[in-house]
């Protein structure tokens, strides 16, 4: 059984924000309806639970979630979904469901958790169709995603990710920082280059400024670097690849999604796993 708000109009936008009742949904909140404004998106708010034996009183609590909603803007329209199962499979049906075009889900990283943390959260990544952008305890800034730092290594599939933040650098006026391992084999090198060129083109025949720099570390040391220059730049958002597939803990025990996630900068950010594309370009996009 399904408990869902109907909205009185269907809008094109749809931004997803799952809530458990704790403090860990302000932040998430604070940028989704921020977010929604610009866009001109819906807001829906998602509770998961077990069984669906207390939907009443979860509903009376999304109501509550609503309203605080509201109270950040009171023109962006808020609805809101109960749905039972797990959250690592349940968030990425529900926004698949209702057709949203991004997630926005809060993380006490490091800390401990009280919703989800980083190696949980990319549970839930991996297991949607859909982009995220996690979010610790950092609001949107006035100026909302102005400076987007995007990490672009040698595996083709981190191209897909432009896209995304050329729509999402659209919105607000925005700049595409592109970062890319320092590689001394000649070959690499290249392939490197390419990558930025690729990027270069992309951005600038949709009118998105972006600045280019080779960090001063490889592969091993990129995740640091990246993570350096976002702090450097005070970005308002970092945007990645998932690679981990299905592999939650990666091949050295903690992936990059994960440092990534949990970054003590608390700057927020966007993943998303790569599509099929037989290009192995730009991927995903806002509709």
């Amino acid at each position: 059984m399904k408990t869902t708000e109907q909205p009185k109009a269907a809008q094109t936008k749809k931004i997803l924000v799952p809530t458990d009742f704790t403090s860990v949904i302000d932040y998430a909140m604070d940028h989704a309806m921020k977010l929604a404004r610009t866009m001109g998106a819906e807001v829906w708010l998602l509770h998961m639970v077990p069984e669906m034996g207390e939907k009443e009183v979860v509903m009376r609590r999304l109501e509550g979630e609503k309203e605080r909603a509201r109270a950040i803007d009171a023109n962006v329209p808020v609805f809101t979904m109960v749905r039972k199962g797990k959250p690592y499979a349940g968030i990425g049906d529900a926004a698949k469901e209702i057709g949203a075009e991004l997630i926005v889900m809060g993380t006490h990283g490091m800390r401990g958790m009280q919703f989800i943390t980083g190696s949980r959260a990319l549970r839930v990544i991996t297991s949607s169709e859909v982009p995220f952008i996690v979010v610790q305890e950092r609001g949107l800034k006035t100026g909302g995603y102005r400076h987007i730092v995007v990490p672009m290594d040698l595996q083709r599939e981190t191209r897909q990710n432009i896209g995304l933040v050329a729509h999402l650098a659209s919105y607000f006026n925005g700049m595409a920082h592109v970062i890319v391992p320092r590689e001394s084999d000649e070959f690499l090198h290249h392939k490197l280059q390419d990558n930025i060129l690729f990027a270069k083109k992309y951005f600038e025949e949709r009118g998105i400024a972006m600045e280019a720099m080779v960090a001063d570390t490889g592969s091993n040391g990129f995740v640091k670097a990246v993570l350096e220059h976002a702090q450097k730049i005070d970005a308002d958002l970092i945007a990645v690849m998932n690679m981990a597939g299905t592999n939650i803990f990666g091949t050295l025990g903690v992936p990059y999604e994960e440092d990534m996630i949990t970054n003590r900068a608390m700057i927020p950010v966007m993943l998303l796993n790569p599509v099929n594309n037989t290009a192995g370009t730009t991927g995903w996009t806002f509709q």
